[in-house]
């Protein structure tokens, strides 16, 4: 395309050139990518159409080359493709010609002959082709004309030839208008005055040692310093011999040298710049006295330094990138150095031991991809150098840092602080009651570490879970929703779950067990001997009962648990203090000491049975306890009412309490006789043991020919009078009174006996 066309103009369809269809550029991720950045096109993904940003001037991106070729790549990032694009600008002549300096003098002697040549200065035009330099031309005079030349790699270069011999005396000083024109329709020109002075004779010009010097300078010479050191001699003497040189300003050269006209010594007055001109031709004039003159040419060569570090270009960085794609590609960049040979070949590394590689693609392009899935719950963000060096001598090198950050994908369950719980809770708590908390984590992130808790259906179907226990869905706090009663349930098991908000989303559940604390809310409860309401109990305790006499036990036991059910046994009130004692931890009833005659024959106990809660409870129960003399003395039942009690009731109970009693004693004796008469004569017709003598009642049953017994026994058993329920009572050992000359071994048999069969 022409240079300096406007902005925003079209320079190809892109899309269609690569065979894309309409949209492709954008859903492939397609960039312009250019050397430094420069931003001198864009592409307009949505039509496929290739636009200029700015005007471009070939002068200023090319300079004096005959080709300006612009290159450029197209990347496509998803897949990654580069296509190489050349965009060349074509020269329009927008440039004149132009001398670096308005006029010129020339010393020419009157005795030069006609056809003697004098070189002249060139003119410079920034176009190339046939929009540079075509000629040179004068106005017209008798004297002069111009020839053009051509100079290798097509310059033009005038001189001025002499056509009449001059005359001092007549023209001392002639002026002429030295045109360059270009090849433009109509041509461009540019135009300098020349003044020749007409000298004396001076038949020897100034002659240079070398017509051509090659010197080559390092790029980093320093100002002022010397590039060569030229020579002329003139054979003539005094004035037509004394030299002064003299730069012969010709094309290329932009005034980085200076000329010292008296020692010959060309020398820097700027820093040379490989990269921007890497041969200077300069020629050199010595002129003499006389107005003669030689000329030489310095060839140049300036020698390129390791002056420029490289640079890299980052065309796209994708950041972040996900945990779990494998050799994804991360950025893409270029390098370049603008250096050549070995200072301008670039190498580029980045740190060892990182998931990361490098692969060079297209020319000086990288790409920076991942060497294997990456773990973002590893590691979260890579910080990449890459370093780009070149091997110049010294080696120059750059670092351009890259953060890469790892994106997070679904791939860990929420894992519970630990696999199970036990939670304690006291019974009869109150209602909706926090009791503990389950707690997960999720080394993921974002969404995927969101986790919400629930309860998962039980293993047994019987359990009534949503009824019991409830849990926050945020933050695993659990409640106990209803009052929990450890008597009906001690204990229950059921499964929590995890799951984190992740597509798709994982979980994980752990066993929660919630153990029922026992509280001491239930007093001890009496088996024996039953509290119903009814007539109490009454237990027969002969007057002959040795010391520790089981008189009766007492058992009770306790819904509680642990301590709570642990019961002991106290004598809270008793008739006769000393009489009797309770052991504490069993509940049996025992006499304290040998019983007298003086002893009252009724006795009235109260037992209280206490657990060992906190706060302790406790109940009591009432035995009734009758003396009686070897069991041979009719049954008294006791009043529940105490003497105390006694006292308080009126004179008609105590009347009705007293006729009870007559009557009840009159009917026993009666029955008792019997009984006895009937027992001896049976004794005394089968020739047995002999029963002792004495009256007995006539309920007690013979035992003499039952069981294995070695003696013979009476039995007592009995329904409990003056109660309305028929509760069978336990059957009594009933111990005949024995003669006095009974051995001690004939009382420890009974003493087993009643052991054995664990009479109360």
């Amino acid at each position: 395309m022409p240079e300096e066309t406007e902005s925003v103009s079209f320079v190809a369809h892109l899309a269609k050139d690569l065979g894309l269809r309409m949209g492709e550029l954008a859903t492939r991720g397609a960039k312009i990518h250019y050397k430094g950045n420069k931003q001198l096109l864009q592409l307009d993904v949505k039509t496929g159409s290739l636009l200029l940003v700015e005007k471009l001037d070939r002068e200023t991106l090319c300079g004096a080359s005959e080709s300006c070729i612009l290159h450029f790549q197209i990347l496509l990032e998803n897949p990654v493709q580069f296509v190489q694009v050349e965009l060349q600008l074509i020269d329009i002549n927008d440039h004149s010609p132009e001398f670096l300096e308005s006029e010129m003098l020339l010393k020419i002697p009157e005795s030069v002959d006609p056809g003697a040549v004098f070189p002249l200065k060139t003119a410079q035009d920034s176009d190339i082709g046939s929009n540079t330099i075509q000629g040179y031309t004068i106005l017209p005079n008798s004297h002069f004309h111009v020839l053009t030349h051509n100079r290798g790699g097509g310059r033009k270069y005038p001189q001025l030839v002499l056509d009449k011999a001059l005359d001092r005396e007549e023209e001392p000083e002639l002026s002429l208008t030295l045109v360059a024109l270009d090849g433009d329709t109509p041509p461009r020109s540019g135009t300098m005055a020349i003044r020749i002075e007409v000298v004396d004779i001076n038949d020897n010009a100034p002659e240079f040692l070398q017509s051509l010097y090659e010197v080559q300078v390092p790029e980093s010479s320093p100002l002022k310093s010397l590039v060569v050191a030229v020579s002329a001699r003139d054979l003539d003497a005094g004035t037509y011999g004394s030299v002064t040189y003299s730069l012969f300003q010709g094309d290329d050269v932009t005034q980085p040298f200076v000329m010292d006209e008296i020692t010959g010594e060309l020398r820097l007055k700027r820093i040379l710049d490989f990269e921007a001109i890497q041969y200077y031709n300069v020629e050199i004039v010595a002129t003499d006295g006389g107005g003669l003159s030689g000329k030489c040419t310095v060839a140049i060569e300036v020698m390129d330094v390791n002056d420029n570090a490289p640079e890299l270009t980052m065309s796209t960085l994708t950041s972040p990138t996900p945990e779990n794609a494998p050799e994804t590609v991360v950025a893409v960049f270029s390098v370049s150095d603008s250096d050549s040979g070995d200072n301008g070949r670039i190498v580029c590394s980045i740190q060892d031991n990182l998931p990361f590689l490098l692969k060079p693609t297209f020319e000086n392009f990288y790409m920076l991809v991942t060497e294997r899935s990456l773990d973002r719950e590893s590691r979260a963000q890579y910080n990449i150098t890459i370093t780009v060096t070149d091997l110049g001598s010294p080696r120059l090198k750059i670092e351009h840092n890259v953060t890469v950050l790892v994106s997070d994908v679904n791939d860990n369950a929420p894992t519970f602080s630990q696999p199970s719980y036990t939670l304690l809770v006291r019974e009869n708590n109150i209602p909706v009651l926090y009791v503990g908390t389950v707690s997960a984590t999720d080394r993921d992130s974002g969404p995927n570490a969101q986790i919400t808790y629930s309860l998962l259906p039980p293993h047994d179907p019987h359990l009534p879970l949503a009824s019991l226990i409830s849990i926050s869905a945020d933050n695993g706090h659990l409640f106990v929703l209803t009052s929990l009663d450890y008597e009906a349930l001690q204990a229950f098991e059921f499964r929590v779950g995890a799951a984190d908000a992740g597509s798709p989303a994982l979980s994980s559940e752990a066993l929660v067990r919630v153990v029922v604390v026992d509280d001491n809310d239930n007093s001890p409860f009496v088996l024996y001997p039953l509290q119903n309401g009814s007539a109490p109990f009454t237990e027969l305790v002969p007057r002959v009962a040795e010391v520790g006499y089981l008189v009766t036990k007492v058992v009770a036991v306790d819904s509680d648990s642990g301590q709570n059910a642990w019961l002991s046994y106290h004598l809270l009130k008793v008739t006769e203090p000393g009489l009797f004692s309770v052991w504490a931890h069993n509940g049996e009833v025992r006499t304290a000491r040998l019983l007298s005659e003086r002893d009252a024959a009724k006795h009235r106990l109260i037992v209280l049975v206490k657990d060992n809660g906190e706060p302790p409870m406790s109940t009591t129960v009432t035995l009734q306890v009758l003396l009686v003399d070897g069991f041979s003395q009719p049954y008294l039942s006791l009043s529940e009412v105490s003497p105390d009690e006694a006292q308080a009731n009126s004179l008609t109970i105590y009347l009705v309490i007293a006729l009870a009693s007559v009557s009840s004693l009159f009917l026993f004796s009666v029955l008792l006789f019997v009984a006895v008469r009937l027992c001896r004569s049976r004794a005394a017709s089968m020739g047995r043991y002999p029963v002792p003598e004495g009256y007995f009642p006539d309920h007690l049953v013979n035992a003499s020919n039952t069981g294995t017994l070695s003696h013979s026994y009476q039995y007592e058993i009995y329904l409990t009078g003056g109660s309305k329920t028929n509760d069978l009572k336990f059957p009594k050992l009933i111990i005949p009174s024995l003669p006095p000359q009974s051995t001690s071994k004939e009382t420890d048999q009974n003493a087993t006996l009643r052991n054995s069969f664990g009479i109360i």
